[in-house]
């Protein structure tokens, strides 16, 4: 029987299929056989459907999110400020020279923002080719008008002075325990971004605290000059490195002076080196040993990261009367910082720049300590005018002996600080 549904099978099958053999016995029980339309032969395309092209979709472009730079077709901001604009106005000198830019002119307001052309140190508020450098007056006369005119300016915002107590209201106001309100001033000093900020303060207060630490607080009288003179407000209460600053009476927000803000921070400008091979004045072994010793000087100080240095000058001015070098130690600080503190301290105190090896500060008083030498020639004329005085009243003898006498007692005076001179 087996045999005889196997060939009824293979005679069901079509012609030309060869048999298969399965795993399965359901087909050779069944003997289900798939018709050809089930399993159709793949067609092929017509001449006119593939002459015809095929529509692609066009593609999205790609999102792209708004810039800054982009104007739009905008005319470039225009600010009626009377001063220059830097990066930062108290930590660049406009004084001290450049030797050269670490990077072509890249206005750092971008391109077509602002209508200020960019010198690579600033972006000043008059033409620099109208600026005459021979001219015996360094102040041209329209650098002078823009100061007259800011001077104005701020005495009408301000108005009458404050009374005693609105001062002493504006100042509890200002505390930490009332409010948090606060504009941070580090290393970089007042900026000019910083301008913008404390213009949003005043919108809702008359009154913003400013916390000064770090680098710019070795000068704090030069950023209380510059922080007044670029805002216009006036600093109503000072105590260590807090500033307390009033934006004026007759203040109005929306006629607020329009500020552009810097988009990136300008590449520093190269100057001078600080530390050269030789100090002014002495040889070579006489610059290595004044190093060498520096180092194994006893410490003046030690100074913290983001600290207040305001007494550092003081300090260092004391010192140069008994010691002829100072070391500062500033273990911890960055590079840069401790560099600018040596270049405040040089132009300050002031003093010549010896090392800034192994993070120290070595700063050397010279040859002729300027300061010790003018205390003691008006202590000296002090005396001397005084026995002159005294001397007036009597007869013409005793001014004779007390004359000798005052003469002996001067060059008796100007021995002894020779000795202490020697001696240092």
């Amino acid at each position: 029987m087996p045999l005889l549904l196997g060939l009824l099978r293979r005679a069901r099958a079509p012609p030309g299929v060869p048999p298969r053999r399965h795993l399965s016995r359901l087909l050779d029980r069944y003997g289900f056989v798939a018709p050809a339309s089930l399993t159709p032969a793949p067609r092929k395309p017509s001449s006119a459907a593939a002459a015809a092209p095929t529509k692609r979709r066009a593609k999205k472009p790609p999102y792209r999110p708004p810039s800054s730079l982009d104007r739009g077709g905008r005319p470039p901001a225009h600010s009626d400020l009377p001063f220059d604009f830097r990066f930062s106005y108290t930590e660049s000198a406009p004084a001290s020279k450049a030797i050269g830019l670490r990077e072509p002119k890249y206005s750092p307001f971008g391109p077509g923002r602002l209508d200020r052309p960019w010198t690579g140190l600033c972006a000043p508020a008059l033409d620099a080719t109208l600026r005459d450098v021979d001219a015996e007056d360094p102040l041209p006369d329209a650098e002078r008008g823009l100061e007259e005119a800011r001077r104005r300016e701020r005495d009408r915002v301000l108005g009458e002075p404050l009374t005693p107590a609105e001062r002493g209201f504006l100042v509890d106001k200002c505390q930490k325990n009332r409010t948090k309100r606060q504009i941070n001033l580090g290393r970089d000093g007042l900026t000019h971004n910083m301008l913008n900020d404390i213009h949003n303060n005043w919108k809702s207060c008359e009154a913003v605290r400013v916390k000064c630490l770090g680098v710019p607080t070795v000068d704090m009288e030069n950023v209380c000059r510059q922080i007044e003179d670029k805002t216009g407000g006036l600093i109503i209460h000072r105590h260590g490195g807090q500033l307390i600053l009033y934006r004026g009476r007759h203040y109005s927000p929306k006629k607020r002076p329009v500020i552009p803000l810097m988009l990136w921070k300008p590449a520093e400008p190269v100057y001078p080196r600080l530390i050269k091979t030789t100090i002014e004045g002495l040889t070579v072994e006489e610059t290595k040993q004044m190093r060498k010793k520096g180092l194994h000087v006893p410490v003046l100080t030690k100074l913290a990261k983001n600290g207040y240095y305001a007494s550092l000058v003081p300090m260092v001015r004391d010192a140069f009367l008994t010691d002829e070098l100072v070391r500062i130690d500033c273990k911890g600080l960055p590079k840069s910082d401790y560099r600018k503190i040596g270049v405040k301290l040089r132009d300050l105190v002031p003093c010549i720049l010896v090392s800034f090896d192994k993070e120290q500060i070595i700063v050397w008083r010279g040859k002729e300590d300027g300061i010790l030498h003018d205390q003691t020639q008006k202590s000296s004329s002090s005396v001397i005018d005084s026995d002159g005085a005294s001397v007036k009243n009597e007869t013409g003898d005793q001014e004779q002996k007390s004359s000798d006498c005052s003469s002996h007692e001067c060059s008796g005076i100007s021995s002894f600080v020779e000795v202490q001179m020697t001696n240092q």
